[in-house]
């Protein structure tokens, strides 16, 4: 938005006051993204009023009142730019009791505190003009800490994690979002590892690999510190990746995180994946045991190559490989839309129906995901509808999903010499044959395999899920307008260099 004159914008219940010569960075299109926040920060504090509830159970009433708190939950904006984020949550999200606004441009500060008295809410935000991560380190200790930390930064928010996961209280929230997504789904594998130590691979989950590299970056850090976290939302979104996570203290918890760790082999010719664990988890009579695994050859052949189409692999990793999303969570999520009355429905209420009712469909367990059309390009196959291969999934007994990612992503515990079987079944019902390839291409040794299970195409119930059917809005369509990460707002101050700045932080409450 390039703006000349000043002027206001209104989103949610918020207003906005911008002046054109000092513009500070606002993107209509993250609607959906605050819109999202929103709904999980009020879920979060209905899921935390229940928990405190459960806690005090029982105990005496004279000291029931002195651990029970009434005082509502603490929220740091760390990189707040117009002040946008923390003006809706001090006026749809419930029982807040302080917001922190912090941004280290002092034009964006000035344009926050304006923006808190346009909408009255002097009483919960506080603007701070520091360094995010000097903030969050003055606030590291437990009486300090805030219930949630919201990090939606202009690129990677990579190095904001480490003091993100010191400053955020037991039980609370982090929210996190990144949009550097080149580096992320591996254009440059060493940009990458240097950011997040992970090697990310180009394939086609790779939004969702994003994630899982991301959740094992966030529970790397929170480990040093004897936390870990639960994820509760992990979603790609159009041009970024955004995650929440719970973080609670606990060395024995965190010493299992290694368990949820694995790399990553992908077959450069039929694409299929496979996990390698980073370690060996046993229970003896003695207690558990930890140790360097064995390395899985069942997909490899004599050659050291693909079994299936004797393609190279690719290693990348270590990914995040548990669930990524809490689905009671999700459908808790779903629950509060579904019951909120037509004049509080949030501005992208629709989509956010549509885009949380196909993550609550997704297979939990199964990390990552093929590609149903890249899987009939491999046989030179026309791809039939996604109904066909799922309903054959269906019918061998197996489960079959697609993914909020994409379209046409298939996400299913379907073992690979079934699935394709599946394939390569549909290859020859369209008359696909072994002469149609050349000699080193992957789908002529696949397409030459003989069938080796039974495969029914027969149409299954579940192949069609329960938001298609609804009709519900379960992808975006993109490149609208305002479609994209924008430029960084004018003045901005690089956040890598913020720590090196020899200036002294004006306005500061929190030292």
């Amino acid at each position: 938005m390039s703006l000349s004159t000043k002027y206001e914008v209104v989103e949610g219940k918020a207003k906005l006051y911008f002046d054109g010569e000092k513009e500070a960075f606002y993107n209509p299109v993250q609607e959906f993204n605050r819109d999202l926040t929103i709904t999980v920060l009020r879920q979060f504090v209905t899921d935390r009023e229940n928990e405190e509830k459960n806690v005090t159970e029982g105990v005496p009433p004279e000291k029931k009142i002195k651990q029970e708190n009434n005082d509502g939950i603490t929220i740091l904006d760390a990189l707040s730019a117009s002040g946008l984020r923390a003006l809706r949550f001090a006026q749809e999200v419930p029982n807040v009791s302080k917001i922190v606004a912090n941004d280290f441009s002092k034009n964006a500060v000035e344009i926050i505190k304006r923006n808190i008295e346009l909408n009255n809410v002097e009483n919960i935000v506080e603007p701070h003009y520091g360094d995010a991560i000097d903030c969050m380190m003055k606030n590291r200790s437990v009486s300090k800490r805030f219930s949630a930390i919201d990090l939606d930064p202009y690129g990677s928010a990579s190095i904001f994690i480490d003091s993100a996961v010191q400053s955020v209280a037991d039980g609370g929230i982090l929210m996190v979002t990144c949009t550097d997504m080149a580096v992320l789904c591996g254009n440059t594998p060493e940009t990458c590892y240097i950011k997040y130590n992970s090697v990310p691979l180009k394939h086609k989950s790779c939004h969702e690999m994003a994630l899982r590299i991301l959740l094992r970056c966030i529970d790397s850090h929170a480990n040093k510190y004897g936390r870990y976290i639960t994820p509760l939302l992990s979603c790609s979104i159009d041009f970024y990746i955004r995650v929440f996570v719970r973080v609670n203290s606990s060395q024995k918890e965190a010493k299992t995180s290694v368990r949820k760790l694995g790399n990553v082999l992908t077959c450069s010719g039929c694409h299929s994946f496979h996990f390698q664990q980073l370690i060996k988890h046993t229970k003896t009579e003695k207690g558990e045991k930890y140790q360097s695994p064995h390395f899985n050859t069942s997909h490899i052949n004599e050659n050291g190559k693909c079994d299936n189409c004797n393609g190279t692999f690719h290693v990348g990793g270590p990914l995040y490989l548990d669930p990524i999303h809490d689905m009671d969570f999700v459908k808790r999520l779903l629950k509060q839309l579904k019951e909120l009355p037509i004049e509080k429905e949030l501005g992208t209420h629709r989509r956010l129906e549509g885009f949380l009712s196909l993550i609550s469909e997704e297979l939990p367990d199964v990390p990552l995901y093929y590609d149903h059309d890249q899987l009939m390009n491999v046989l030179k196959c026309a791809a039939p509808k996604h109904t066909v291969l799922k309903s054959a999934i269906l019918n061998a007994g197996y489960r079959v999903s697609q993914v909020h990612t994409s379209p046409t992503a298939i996400k299913t515990d379907c073992p690979q010499n079934m699935l394709w079987d599946i394939v390569r079944s549909i290859a020859l019902k369209n008359n696909i044959c072994v002469d149609k390839f050349p000699d080193e291409h992957p789908g002529k040794k696949i397409i030459a395999k003989k069938v080796e299970h039974e495969v029914n195409f027969n149409p299954h119930p579940l192949a069609v899920s329960a938001s298609k059917k609804l009709d519900l809005l379960r992808f975006q369509c993109n490149k609208g307008k305002n479609w994209g990460p924008k430029q960084k707002a004018k003045g901005s101050v690089n956040s890598i260099r913020a720590g090196f700045i020899k200036e002294v932080c004006e306005n500061s409450s929190l030292n």
